[in-house]
């Protein structure tokens, strides 16, 4: 079974927000719009948000592509990090959730920055030309298709870009033999692949907070 979040991580969470993320309206909308609209609890959390932004200014990323825009919370994370002329383009698959998204977006004053692409992101990317090269690439979508998204990514971003695919502990579940969803499979896909890509160096962190029990994948294109 899914572990729910422990209060303690809550508060630790809670707590150190407190200190290092600023109370902000734009963010704040997005989720209660969002929330409001009945779209699943799933964004990363502000926390989590405020490290995919610091990234992005990290490695002076100018063009950002996201799979899974859900409500646009991890979007405004990362459109925020982008300079005055950047751009990211985020693939959502449900016409509802793009919809909220792009109302959250304009509410955060990014469309400029901000474009929603609909329909299926597999598709879409292979639509998309391998120049120019892409900066970054946060894929946070439906488990099962992760390596094709990771295969996709590969071939889009710069040499030092970013790739980070998220929810790839899922409460520990990917280690436990005994569970076979489609979502678990799909994670150990694209581990198992990895194992063998050239093309990346990539590394897993696991999280515990407000979100619960889960994690990143974090990797280099080299």
């Amino acid at each position: 079974m899914p572990l729910e979040p422990n209060p303690e991580w809550i508060r630790s969470d809670l707590y150190h927000n407190s200190f290092l993320i600023a109370r902000d309206d734009a963010l704040e909308h997005a989720r209660k719009n969002s929330d409001g609209q009945g779209l699943p609890q799933i964004a990363v959390s502000a926390a989590q948000g405020k490290l995919l932004n610091l990234n992005a200014r990290s490695i002076g990323a100018k063009r950002i592509l996201e799979v899974g825009t859900l409500g646009g919370y991890s979007t405004i994370w990362f459109a925020r990090a982008l300079p005055e002329d950047g751009e990211l383009v985020t693939f959502e698959l449900s016409e509802k959730h793009a919809k909220v998204a792009q109302e959250n977006i304009e509410y955060a004053g990014l469309t400029s920055k901000v474009k929603i692409v609909l329909g299926p992101a597999a598709e879409s990317l292979k639509k998309l030309p391998s120049e120019p090269k892409w900066d970054l690439v946060f894929i946070d979508a439906d488990k099962p298709s992760n390596l094709t998204y990771l295969l996709e990514a590969e071939r889009l971003v710069r040499k030092g870009g970013v790739i980070i695919v998220d929810n790839v502990v899922r409460q520990g579940r990917v280690a436990d033999p005994n569970v076979n969803d489609d979502n678990i499979i799909g994670v150990r896909k694209l581990l198992e692949h990895l194992k063998t890509d050239k093309n990346v160096d990539a590394t897993t962190i696991a999280t515990v907070g407000e979100k619960g029990y889960d994690g990143f994948l974090y990797a280099i294109r080299l």
